[in-house]
């Protein structure tokens, strides 16, 4: 597999997701609104949120 799709796999599923502190619900969007407090989760309305975690390869 070409690095380019892997990298390009890579962005779709880690670049711009959040997760709630409080559900884990996935939220799509942009890191300075997340930042500023504007983003609020779509279940519980919670402002707690957090960039998605990459896997660790072993």
């Amino acid at each position: 597999m070409p690095k380019t799709r892997v990298e390009a796999v890579t962005n779709r599923i880690y670049t711009r997701v959040f997760v709630c502190m409080k559900c884990n619900a996935k939220i799509r969007a942009d890191a300075r609104k997340v930042k500023i407090g504007k983003v609020k989760c779509r279940k519980c309305y919670s402002k707690q949120l957090r960039p998605k975690s990459k896997e660790r390869k072993i």
